[in-house]
């Protein structure tokens, strides 16, 4: 198994149980310098945690990025999260080799560029701010604050259950009163691991990935997910792939998401997996280099 790998000896890359799989991580190894590498980042760099406010990236996922980023074409985090709070949680300002390093923050609403370090963001959709005034009174009427935990994203507000005495069980029953109090402001509700996020409409992380992708011009991908958000993802490779155009999915697993794991090319064990598998390909592209560190690519795109 990836996970659990030490740092000690080269990790071993892992082969996918796919052909398409196979074909993308083969693709991605002879032409590097078009490969896109991507990322969500809770369950997949950072491990789910009870309080979302103290999830941080897995200790060597910066390094593994850093070490793998100059031999590919780029490397972008997509999240629900704040652009911003992704980067300061996951350590990646400011790291060496990160230059060209690019994190999709709100399922792209929002972005952020290692070059500039600026985040670039729309405003506030109105249903946010309707919905964070109302959602009080909603989880009270029905008897839900005991163990619930509201996380206001700024652009998105998240109802999580982990806390809660059967997380499943209030998240089953938050869905159709969220559900009904999105609707009536124009705002969708995307299910997660334990929560329900209330966040507008008409980006996800399938789009964001299309966008970015076109935008650099990529190659081959490989996209790396753990949640239901991820699925949207999931099949902009799989549309990418039907088009001829080689990828790889890849889930950090866990036994909360049976759905991606079912569709991916490979199963990592969860974000210590994740970073293995960086590790690993870092050493597969030094070792086709000829000598570690030696040849490094530039990005897709400037």
């Amino acid at each position: 198994m990836v996970g659990g790998m030490s740092r000690s000896r080269r990790d071993e890359l892992p082969v996918p149980t796919t052909p398409e799989g196979k074909d993308g991580l083969a693709a991605l190894l002879a032409e590097p310098r078009r490969a896109v590498l991507a990322l969500d980042f809770d369950g997949t760099l950072a491990p789910i945690v009870p309080d979302p406010d103290a999830a941080r990236a897995h200790p060597r996922a910066a390094a593994a990025l850093a070490r793998l980023a100059p031999r590919i074409g780029s490397v972008v985090v997509v999240t629900g999260r704040p652009a911003g709070v992704a980067v300061r949680y996951g350590g990646f300002a400011g790291v060496p080799a990160l230059e060209h390093m690019v994190v999709l923050g709100h399922y792209g609403a929002e972005r952020w560029d290692a070059r500039s370090g600026e985040v670039k963001a729309p405003g506030t959709h109105p249903g946010v701010n309707a919905v964070r005034a109302e959602l009080p009174g909603v989880l009270d009427a029905i008897g839900a604050w005991r163990g619930t935990w509201v996380e206001d994203k700024g652009r998105a507000v998240a109802v999580h259950t982990r806390r809660t005495q059967d997380p499943q069980a209030a998240f089953e029953s938050l869905s159709g009163p969220l559900r009904e109090l999105a609707d009536r402001h124009g705002l969708i509700v995307e299910p997660g691991r334990m929560v329900l996020e209330l966040r507008p409409p008409g980006m996800d992380k399938g789009v964001a990935l299309n966008d970015y992708l076109r935008e650099v011009g990529a190659g081959p991908v490989l996209y790396a997910g753990d949640d239901l958000g991820d699925l949207a993802a999931f099949g902009a490779v799989e549309k990418r792939r039907a088009d001829g155009l080689p990828g790889v999915l890849v889930c950090s697993g866990s036994a909360e998401v049976a759905e991606l794991a079912a569709r991916a090319d490979l199963v990592v064990d969860g974000p210590e997996g994740v970073v293995a598998l960086v590790d690993a390909l870092a050493d597969a592209l030094e070792e086709r280099d000829g000598q570690d560190g030696a040849e490094t690519h530039p990005p897709v795109s400037d």
